[in-house]
């Protein structure tokens, strides 16, 4: 029981940042966790962490180990809930992984829809924007846009979603609608930076924005009110489109579209908190207003 309390408390390190972190995750003390770390690595006669003046990290031995654990813990996890007769109900911990925009703009109703029908279910959102290893992170689900790399994960389509240039219907009639992104260098352009650099197909423009926005928000609502052309994904306007407070332009010159795919690890072997979560997700996503873009 000791070496599978251990492995329990060592899989609590997956996805926090420091020791501490992950005794508070796992409700025990900073000694405790590193007394059980202490303890498997005399077993495995194998460092699992490696400590500096800047910290504690993870030694390779470690993050592969790490995997397994929470791999093993899950599985153990599925069958005792299958002797129970619980494996028609979606309960225990959910971690899934969002992007930060695609959450905001996206998933925050798909999410308080799935809590209302799963009770049973404690969800855990981390939100960033770079691909994730849900094995070594402990990751149950994530949500991904753009190409997939190769991987033994199982991934759903959803949708696409597009790069595209926006204006509002005032500014157009005010100063004419670009025919070549090459005529944007003569309007108002939005961005985040001083300098503008958009890939449009067969094109690159290089121009100066007359407005700079810190925040995708900012540029949307300024843009909303006239004050120019802003080049953004297509969810978070997607609202914007529909009740015509923005036109979409130079819709020919666009890049192709990028994939949103739901991941997740074990496929059929999936918990049902897991499977009841990708099905929920794919479903609604792929009725979503922001997917119906053409």
């Amino acid at each position: 029981m000791e070496r599978y309390r251990d492995m329990q408390l060592f899989a609590a390190l997956a996805g926090q940042p420091s020791l501490a972190a992950a005794a508070r995750n796992a409700q025990v003390s900073g000694p405790t966790l590193v007394r059980a770390v202490a303890r498997l690595e005399a077993r495995l006669r194998v460092p699992l962490l490696e400590r500096s003046t800047r910290g504690v990290s993870m030694t390779g031995a470690g993050t592969a180990y790490l995997a397994d654990c929470v791999r093993l813990l899950a599985a153990v996890d599925a069958a005792e809930a299958s002797a129970r007769g619980l494996h028609v109900q979606a309960q225990g911990n959910l971690r899934v992984f969002l992007p930060f925009l695609f959450s905001r703009y996206v998933m925050a109703p798909v999410l308080a829809d799935y809590m209302d029908r799963y009770p049973g279910v404690r969800l855990v959102a981390h939100y960033h924007d770079y691909y994730p290893n849900l094995h070594e992170e402990g990751l149950d689900v994530a949500i991904l846009v753009g190409e997939l790399p190769s991987s033994s994960l199982i991934a759903r389509p959803v949708g696409h979603v597009r790069h595209i240039l926006c204006a509002s219907p005032n500014y157009l009639a005010d100063h004419g609608e670009p025919q070549h992104p090459d005529d944007l260098k003569q309007h108002r352009l939005i961005a985040s930076a001083d300098q503008v650099h958009w890939a449009f197909q067969g094109y690159q423009l290089k121009a100066r924005a007359r407005l700079g926005c810190a925040t995708v928000q900012g540029a949307i609502n300024a843009a909303v009110h006239g004050a120019g052309l802003i080049r953004c994904l297509s969810y978070p306007v997607h609202e914007h489109l529909q009740s015509g407070q923005l036109r979409r332009v130079l819709a020919t010159y666009e890049l192709p579209p990028m994939p949103v795919h739901v991941v997740y690890r074990e496929g059929r072997n999936a918990p049902m908190r897991v499977r009841s979560f990708v099905d929920h997700c794919v479903t609604e996503l792929r009725e979503h207003p922001a997917f119906q873009l053409a």
